[in-house]
Parts: structure tokens; C-alpha cells; sequence
């Protein structure tokens, strides 16, 4: 069954996968993602994945030569969209402080209006063949040096209180990437007000004050 979350009922206009074409590969693409995320790659073949899509096995290989084909396609997607929301707010205008909150609230807010999606893209990692992984390897250090970057001119600035620029990007990116694996769209939380709630404990976290 294909959920609100991956036909875009949520997240701030984004469609999930609106970037594949055509309609099958679509169909194929979310159908693997929850599966993935229900079963785990390594426990999901591709009949699970056709059977979902309303397809047969054989339709499959006309998109996708294998799965882990499918998995990369789904993990350089998502990891494409999270650089692009925390490059977007590095880049913005204001203070320092005002982007992390940026940078935050939207990063928390995809990860929890898409959790299905996020979960496999942030937590299948290991499963992608070396070349691949290491392809998605560069994208997360290119979303981490963005964050790097905000802390670091907060620093500079005096806004932040970070003694270790570095060793505070992790915990900023684990502390937003984790909403992905507890967010229940049938909780008491929307993605919009865990975004503010997450971006106001980071700006504690650095000790943000004005410059």
C-alpha cells in the first residue's frame, strides 16, 4: 500500500520522487522504499518489491538491472534533497544563528514528513556496493561541511559558544537524522513544530546569543 507520505500528502510541497520517470519506475521506487523500510534491504527481493508495485518480476529489470540499483537510486535522490535543503539555508541571508534555525527546522521537518523515505536513504548506507557507497559518502560530507560552515561563522562572529566545530556538526546532523526513525504521523508532533522544537534545542546546544 503506497502511504500519504510518499505521494507527497506532506513536507512542504515536495513530491517524493516527482525526479523518476517514467510512472513504473515510480511505482517500482516506492514500492521498494517500503519495503526496505518495513523488511530491510537484505530480507526484501524484487518479487516483494514487484508484487507491491503491481507488476511482475520481470517489468522490474526493465528499469532496474538489480536491486541495490534501485537502492542507490532511492539513497542519491534523498541524499541530493538533504544537501540541497542545508546548502540552501548555509547560503541564506542573516546571521548565523538565523541559519541554523533555517537549516534545522527544514532538515528536521523533511526527515519527519518523509520518515519511510528517510529511514531507508539514512539507514541502508552499508548495503550500497563500494562504488556507490562512496558516492553517497561524498554527499554526506558535503551536507555535514554546510553545517560545519554555519557553526564555524558562528563562531567567528561571536554568536556560538562552540569549542569543537566539528565534533557539534555531528551531533547536530545525528540529533536531526534520528527523527526519522521515531516521527509517527499518528502522533501529537507535525513535522512543522518538531522542526521548531529541534531548531530551538540547537540554538541552546551552541549557545546562540546575538553578536
Amino acid at each position: 500500500m503506497v502511504s500519504a507520505e510518499e505521494t507527497g500528502g506532506s513536507g512542504g510541497g515536495y513530491v517524493p520522487w516527482s525526479e523518476v520517470a517514467p510512472d513504473a519506475a515510480r511505482r517500482l521506487l516506492i514500492a521498494a522504499v517500503e519495503a526496505f523500510a518495513e523488511r530491510g534491504y537484505h530480507a526484501t527481493t524484487t518479487r516483494d518489491i514487484a508484487q507491491r508495485a503491481g507488476m511482475s518480476p520481470a517489468a522490474l529489470y526493465i528499469h532496474y538491472k538489480t536491486k541495490e540499483e534501485l537502492l542507490h537510486r532511492i539513497s542519491r535522490i534523498g541524499h541530493d534533497k538533504a544537501l540541497e535543503i542545508l546548502t540552501t539555508a548555509a547560503d541564506g541571508p542573516g546571521s548565523a544563528a538565523a541559519r541554523l534555525d533555517a537549516a534545522v527546522r527544514s532538515f528536521v521537518r523533511w526527515h519527519a514528513a518523509h520518515h519511510t523515505t528517510a529511514r531507508v536513504v539514512q539507514y541502508e548506507l552499508d548495503a550500497l556496493g563500494p562504488e556507490h557507497r562512496s558516492e553517497i559518502v561524498a554527499l554526506r560530507r558535503e551536507s555535514d561541511a554546510a553545517v560545519r560552515r554555519i557553526l564555524a561563522e558562528g563562531v567567528e562572529a561571536g554568536e556560538f559558544d562552540v569549542p569543537d566545530v566539528p565534533g557539534t556538526t555531528l551531533a547536530v546532523l545525528s540529533l536531526c537524522i534520528d527523527v526519522a526513525r521515531w516521527f509517527n504521523a499518528a502522533g501529537n508532533r507535525t513535522p512543522d513544530e518538531v522542526g521548531a522544537l529541534y531548531a530551538d534545542l540547537v540554538l541552546r546546544m551552541v549557545g546562540a546569543r546575538q553578536a
